[in-house]
């Protein structure tokens, strides 16, 4: 009990003290907090006018970091605005495009401060000093002397200046447009500009194809004055084929090298950079047309060259020249009409200059070549070489409308099978050679002296027998019909026909055997046959009989001897027994091998075309049949 008391009291006394520590602990902490109110109240003035410092400290250091940006932002547009307006400077274009796109990446998305206008103004600019650049290289690659020589070379377009046009133009292609930008300020202003670049492309280009041609056009028109027709005919088609090339070409670059590539701007812009060139084709083919109307007979295969040459290049033309133009106008096709004109003329005009040779002229005529037949000779030979063009012609023409003087209507014949146009041909060839033996025979029997008409005749029909039958130069035979064929023949049978009876009938009418048989007569005879045998003997030695065909005249000789010299053989035969003189010889002047001798003289090959000098009878034998040297 008294222990446990003693703890209880222990345990108070304990307690007690336990209550004072805390009393005094309490009022230690009521001291702090009265000093740290105190402190607060202390503090707080400064506390606030810290905050105040801090914050304008940040705003003065936000300050200064904005007027640095400001001051960086206009020393970079400062220095941007004098590149652009310099221009792209050597080594500098990658710079200068990188500039540009920065600029049009703040119009876009409105992102630099200053006004968007004067932005748009310098995009405007920078679009301009780059097409400057642009026609600039265009322009050095559009100048110089064309190449001059014999023949034509296709200047290319400079393959040194592409490596620093192809990057230009392709930075160009993506500038904004209206169609692309409708909402970029300077989009109208740099199409615009962009348009005459591209014009001034045109311009120049155009230009230059046509300087590299127009000295070949010259040549042309120069050289078909006095080249043969068909060549200069076809040099023409040629240079025609030169500049469809060059057109194509300037195509191809067009498209590689275009700022604006669009189909439609493409299209009007080649059809402006074709400009210069068809009007080069246009005068050179007037110059050509001129020189044509002017001597139609002359340049008749002028035309039909020129004709089947441009025929040949129509689709090319039709092509190249309007419809990658969007042209409507083809002067490939005005140019063939009026050169088609000339050809129709061609035809019925060389049929009546042949008829026309063979009027107006009487009297005594040379018993050579007639000039209408070796032309006609000559035009038969080329017809050949431009079969297609007088094809097409004819067939415009119609069959048989080029018999003009001769009561038929000239009409327009509509084109059909190849079988017809080898037929029509036939039929016209058919026409000329019977209208050139028609002339040639009008001619003979206006000669005063038959037996010299005779010659001619044979002299020519043979002579054109030779050029389109026996020895033909071309392949003239695929032209003539088997009537056409027939007539040489027959007409070269009947001019040779008329040839022995009119200069051996007469000799072989003194030989033949009549009631007469008196030596008087026999005498008569062979006088009046030597006498004649003289005449031819002169007359041949005046009028060369196939002066140029050897093998004729040795076949003719051969002929003439075959029909005088075995008459003469019977007649002297059969009066030598009779003793019809006390000298025969007085009368039998030759031998029957003599005067073979002397026919066959008639018909050697002289030294010279021309006869030999004459004595007194042989110059009163020419003046008695109308001859003079």
């Amino acid at each position: 009990m008294d222990d446990e008391t003693a703890e209880i009291e222990l345990l108070e006394q304990n307690l007690n003290k336990t209550r004072q520590i805390s009393q005094r602990m309490t009022s230690i902490l009521s001291s702090f907090d009265t000093r740290l109110v105190k402190l607060e109240k202390s503090i707080l003035p400064l506390y606030n006018s810290t905050q105040v410092l801090t914050r304008r400290a940040n705003n003065i250091e936000s300050a200064l970091l904005k007027i640095d940006e400001v001051a960086s932002n206009q020393e970079g547009i400062a220095a941007e605005e004098a590149l652009i307006l310099r221009g792209p400077q050597p080594g500098q274009f990658n710079e200068y495009k990188d500039v540009l796109e920065k600029l049009n990446a703040s119009i876009a998305f409105k992102s630099l401060d200053r006004d968007l206008r004067d932005t748009a103004r310098l995009v405007e600019t920078g679009a301009k000093k780059l097409t400057q650049l642009y026609t600039k290289l265009v322009a050095e690659g559009s100048s110089g002397a064309p190449p001059n020589g014999p023949e034509f070379v296709l200047s290319q377009f400079p393959t040194s200046l592409k490596p620093g046009l192809i990057p230009l133009i392709t930075f160009l292609r993506t500038l904004p447009l209206p169609p692309t930008h409708p909402s970029h300020p300077a989009a109208p202003g740099i199409q615009s500009t962009l348009k005459e670049a591209q014009k001034g492309y045109a311009d120049m280009r155009g230009t230059w194809g046509k300087k590299c041609l127009e000295i070949y056009g010259r040549r042309v028109v120069d050289r078909a004055e006095t080249l043969d027709g068909v060549v200069a005919g076809r040099e023409f088609g040629d240079w025609v084929e030169n500049l469809l090339t060059i057109a194509e070409e300037e195509y191809d670059l067009l498209t590689e090298l275009a700022p604006l590539s669009s189909q439609s701007i493409l299209t009007s812009t080649y059809s402006a950079l074709l400009s210069p060139l068809i009007s080069l084709f246009s005068s050179t083919l007037s110059s050509l047309s001129a020189l044509i109307k002017r001597s139609l007979h002359k340049y008749t295969f002028l035309a039909l060259a020129a004709y089947a040459s441009l025929s040949a290049s129509q689709t090319r033309w039709d092509e190249l020249m309007c419809k990658r133009a969007g042209r409507k106008d083809n002067e490939l096709k005005d140019g063939l009409h009026s050169i088609r004109a000339a050809c129709l003329r061609s035809f019925p005009e060389f049929l009546a200059d042949i008829r026309m040779a063979a009027l107006g002229k009487t009297g005594e005529l040379s018993t050579g070549l007639a000039d209408f037949t070796n032309s006609t000779a000559q035009y038969v030979e080329r017809l050949p070489e431009v079969k297609d063009a007088v094809a097409a012609a004819l067939l415009t023409l119609g069959d048989g409308n080029w018999k003009m003087g001769e009561g038929v209507q000239v009409g327009k014949g509509p084109k059909t099978s190849e079988a017809d146009e080898q037929t029509i041909i036939e039929h016209y060839m058919f026409d000329v050679i019977n209208t050139v033996l028609a002339s040639l025979q009008t001619l003979a029997r206006t000669n005063k002296r038959p037996a010299f008409g005779s010659v001619f005749l044979l002299n020519n029909v043979s002579y054109l027998r030779t050029r389109l039958l026996v020895q033909p130069s071309t392949d003239i035979a695929s032209l003539l019909s088997k009537p056409s064929q027939d007539i040489l023949n027959s007409n070269f049978r009947t001019a040779k026909a008329g040839y022995f009876d009119s200069n051996f009938s007469p000799l072989m009418q003194t030989l033949q055997e009549d009631k007469d048989k008196s030596k008087s007569a026999t005498k008569e005879k062979l006088t009046r046959f030597f006498d004649l045998l003289e005449e031819v003997a002169e007359r041949h030695r005046i009028a060369r009989v196939l002066q140029d065909d050897q093998d004729g005249r040795e076949t003719v000789a051969e002929e003439v001897v075959k029909l005088v010299v075995p008459s003469l053989q019977r007649f002297t035969q059969r009066n030598t027994g009779k003793e019809f003189s006390k000298n025969p010889q007085k009368y039998i002047k030759m031998s029957a091998d003599e005067v073979e001798s002397l026919i066959r003289s008639f018909y050697a090959e002289g030294d010279s075309k021309q006869p030999a000098p004459l004595d007194r009878t042989q110059n009163n034998l020419l003046i008695q049949a109308g001859w003079s040297r």
